[in-house]
């Protein structure tokens, strides 16, 4: 016979899912309370440039304490943190390349004992190879694996400890669509993003039970910045890429509303539930549609 608790839960159960579900409504229709950042120390990767770049502004802008970018290009870097002091907030760069283990985890000291705990980590730093896999050196392979997944455990293991001994913090990932839908031509990068969505996916559930601690994945379609000079989508007035400065507003408001998954445009979700509903001959025909399959042909974008 069936335990009385055990019973209880199965009935439960499906008043739960439906509790969720009306749950997520609400926060679709009603505006939701957002939380203040006058006491945050954001740590930004990929800082100095493109979406980091916006980022930096739009923490700043919503009232963040302080402002910390990581990069590896130290002018870019500087350029950004002189524009966001002018506004009046506490900036500070570092050069550091998140695919290097022992100089994120250096650097990471570093920022302990000049700045403060940081209290909001923003893994933004990516690269794309943009080319085949036969085409593809190992060097290059290794090198955005580095960078778009094994950086994000080391980060992680930076920072994440003082935000749970605080009670307090937030970790982001600038993930990609392509991490659920990969095209041809990017395969380090559709790679890395899809292990860095999973990485994401996991902590969001493993920190349910940490009081004071979020997480935001942010899944953007293509996004006009440097990194994807070149790429082209065969019907560009339905689907424009992304502004920058649009996908660091709305990841900004995803921390301030406390919102694990956020995915831009909202058409997207379209994509995916596509994906899990259609066979494989009928998506190959979407992505022929749509020219996934030719959109990396002409790029040349930054790495």
């Amino acid at each position: 016979m069936m335990d009385t608790k055990l019973l209880g839960c199965v009935v439960l159960f499906p008043i739960q899912i439906l509790f969720c579900i009306l749950k997520a409504t609400v926060r679709l229709l009603v505006p939701l309370k957002r939380k203040d950042l006058v006491a945050d120390v954001v740590l930004i990767t990929g800082g100095g440039r493109g979406i980091g770049r916006h980022l930096a502004k739009e923490f700043a802008k919503q009232g963040a304490r302080k402002v910390i970018l990581w990069g590896r290009t130290e002018k870019c870097l500087r350029e950004t943190c002189e524009e966001i002091a002018m506004t009046g907030t506490e900036c500070h760069y570092f050069v550091c390349d998140v695919g290097n283990r022992e100089e994120v985890y250096q650097q990471a000291k570093v920022v302990r004992e000049k700045v403060g705990d940081v209290t909001i980590l923003v893994n933004n730093a990516a690269v794309v190879h943009g080319k085949t896999l036969m085409k593809s050196d190992d060097d290059a392979l290794l090198k955005t694996q580095h960078i778009n997944t094994l950086g994000q455990f080391w980060t992680m293991k930076a920072f994440l400890p003082r935000m749970l001994e605080l009670c307090h913090g937030h970790v982001v990932c600038i993930n990609s669509i392509l991490s659920l839908s990969s095209i041809p031509g990017a395969i380090d990068y559709c790679t890395s993003k899809a292990s860095a969505y999973a990485f994401m996916e996991s902590l969001t559930l493993g920190l349910l039970d940490c009081p004071g601690v979020d997480c935001t994945t942010v899944l953007p379609f293509h996004t006009d910045t440097e990194m994807f000079q070149g790429m082209r989508v065969r019907f560009p007035h339905l689907f424009p890429p992304l502004h920058p400065e649009v996908v660091a507003q709305r990841t900004v408001d995803a921390v301030r509303t406390n919102t694990a998954f956020v995915v831009l445009p909202w058409t997207m979700h379209l994509l995916v539930i596509l994906k899990s509903l259609l066979p494989q001959c009928a998506l190959e025909e979407i992505h022929k549609f749509a020219g996934s399959y030719t959109c990396m042909n002409t790029f040349k974008g930054r790495t």
